[in-house]
């Protein structure tokens, strides 16, 4: 499942990232409204995580154009502000939950799954690549019809890859997506994570779905 954080408190976008990529999810982050926006318009997100109050376009615009727009995804607004009407109008404006700051993680983790579950089932459940089978609600792959052991890390970067089949990642975008880390050339944790990650995926088959692009990154693709 695919999740979009639109949160301008660098440390509780962090946090939420970690939180939810060490669950199984892959996640994109914005800190400006414009921006989150424009990435809620072009990706297909599966649940969007909203703030109120934001640099540039606030959440109430963000929530209204998307809606406009006919995006039904789910909108969980997580915000400071406990008012009464702040709450009403963002449920008038279309949003699906409420969670008011601070809060603990595992109820906003709850409160996830429960938007996710209720969420008629989709096209991008289960996503496949040649004999690649990825179940993202399930957290679970299959390749040749047979499941592949994978750890939650393993499965998150696995994710992350074939949900931008075709696409050139970059270290540092796996690294920050995954790990939550700022990428240290000094340091091999992706080529390690991806060495280890092919081992179960592309090893023990013929054709190979992650490829390696000297000196910018990974990309998965059948060739």
């Amino acid at each position: 499942m695919h999740i979009l954080i639109i949160e301008d408190e660098e440390k509780t976008a962090s946090f939420l990232r970690k939180g939810l990529t060490e669950s199984g999810y892959v996640v994109d982050t914005s800190g400006n409204g414009d921006e989150g926006l424009l990435l809620a318009l072009d990706i297909d997100y599966d649940l969007i995580i909203l703030d109120v109050m934001l640099p540039g376009r606030d959440g109430w615009s963000i929530l209204e154009t998307l809606r406009r727009a006919g995006r039904k995804m789910p909108v969980l607004f997580l915000t400071a502000r406990d008012m009464v009407h702040d709450r009403v109008k963002g449920l008038e404006l279309g949003a699906d939950d409420y969670l008011i700051k601070p809060f603990a993680f595992s109820e906003l983790l709850a409160r996830v799954r429960l938007l996710l579950r209720r969420t008629p089932q989709r096209h991008n459940e289960t996503l496949q690549v040649a004999d690649l089978e990825i179940e993202f609600a399930r957290q679970r792959a299959s390749r040749g019809g047979s499941r592949l052991d994978l750890t939650s890390k393993e499965f998150a970067l696995l994710s992350l890859l074939a949900r931008r089949e075709g696409e050139v990642l970059s270290r540092t975008l796996i690294a920050e997506q995954i790990w939550d880390i700022n990428f240290d050339s000094d340091t091999n944790v992706i080529d390690v994570a991806i060495r280890r990650l092919r081992s179960k995926v592309d090893d023990p088959f013929k054709k190979k779905l992650i490829h390696t692009v000297r000196g910018v990154g990974y990309v998965f693709e059948d060739r």
